[in-house]
């Protein structure tokens, strides 16, 4: 059942120095324990939304999976809400060995190098998560993990959180109703193109200072997917949510890759069959979490939920037609290419 508690308060930022004082420690300890394997292995694994969301549920999954299945040798430690990193910070965490796990959104990925992930940013590009799993489970989904590699992160797979809604305090179903609003967005430049291509002024903050920020009126709308707007209740600083699917919202699973290096084929094995069993556990799940949770609104009704016209929707997909030339520019038309050509192939 989905539950809609608030996340623990978030004092990341008071407490980032000895916290990742305390890290270092534990990744030296850690570092000590893997040459001695018969000790066990702990393995922390954070991430930035909750628990009752699809990526929380996977990665409990995959926890109880690799205690279950390694007799308890391998701990998985889940530190879910932000409460040792957020989106600003993590990727530079898992960098340094301060945490061994991320499923970072896939936006993350462009702000440390890697720009031809913000494909998966496009706004109106895939027509349904099958589309989107054709990239994924396909050889330009492989491509993109593999390159990880240069910048010291090792990629174990991807899934879903399905497609993002926009929020505000109004309806918003045409370019002219995003005038002057300020909307909370990921460190990506396409998701910030988008925004300003419809009008608005994109703000980037972490998750975790999403709501408290549409609560102080520091921004007045975002984007999400339902599941994620239910659980950080930003239905009740929220009276309008538009269904606009606009845009997909997946992860990557990623690993320190020094640390990966330095498990045991076994371990590396069995890691990755029980990442494989939970991605997919956490992927048949998405589209539930988000159905739930939108009848969940709609029970409620403090939340003025709407539909958008084909006529609104082709509105909006011409706005941000731009966006999508602007990223080929950027990262190389034969990324788009290669994209545009896979799903192409597929629906033929």
């Amino acid at each position: 059942m989905l539950s809609a508690a608030l996340p623990p308060v978030n004092q990341r930022r008071r407490c980032l120095h000895r916290a990742a004082s305390a890290l270092a420690a534990s990744a030296l300890a850690a570092s000590g324990a893997l040459a001695q394997p018969a000790r066990g292995l702990t393995l922390r694994f954070s991430h930035v939304v909750a628990d009752a969301t699809p990526k929380g549920l996977a990665v409990l999954r995959f926890k109880s999976l690799v205690e279950q299945r390694s007799g308890g040798r391998i701990q998985v430690l889940s530190y879910p809400d932000g409460q040792l990193y957020g989106d600003h910070d993590e990727m530079a965490a898992l960098q340094l060995g301060a945490v061994e796990m991320l499923a970072p959104s896939l936006s993350k990925f462009g702000r440390i190098g890697f720009p031809e992930f913000e494909l998966f940013d496009l706004p109106f590009l895939f027509g349904s998560v099958a589309d989107v799993r054709r990239i994924t489970q396909g050889p330009l989904g492989q491509r993109l993990l593999q390159g990880l590699s240069r910048h010291g992160l090792a990629g174990l797979g991807y899934f879903d959180n399905g497609f993002k809604q926009m929020s505000a305090n109004r309806p918003l179903l045409v370019p002219a109703d995003f005038a002057g609003l300020r909307m909370r967005v990921q460190a990506s430049k396409v998701i910030a193109a988008q925004m300003r291509a419809l009008g608005a002024q994109p703000v980037s903050l972490p998750f975790s200072e999403t709501r408290q920020a549409l609560a102080s009126g520091v921004v007045d709308g975002t984007e999400n997917p339902i599941s994620n707007f239910w659980t950080q209740r930003m239905h009740e600083v929220q009276s309008d949510l538009s269904l606009t699917e606009h845009g997909y919202l997946g992860y990557a699973v990623v690993v320190n890759l020094r640390f990966w290096l330095s498990l045991s084929a076994a371990d590396q094995l069995l890691l990755r069959l029980a990442l494989d069993e939970a991605l997919s556990y956490g992927n048949q799940i998405a589209d539930a979490q988000n159905a739930q949770a939108l009848k969940a609104l709609r029970q409620l009704g403090s939340t003025r939920i709407h539909t958008l016209s084909a006529g609104q929707r082709t509105r909006l997909r011409e706005a941000v037609e731009p966006v999508h030339r602007a990223l080929a520019s950027r990262i190389g038309a034969s990324w788009m290419d290669a994209l545009r050509g896979a799903l192409k192939q597929a629906a033929g």
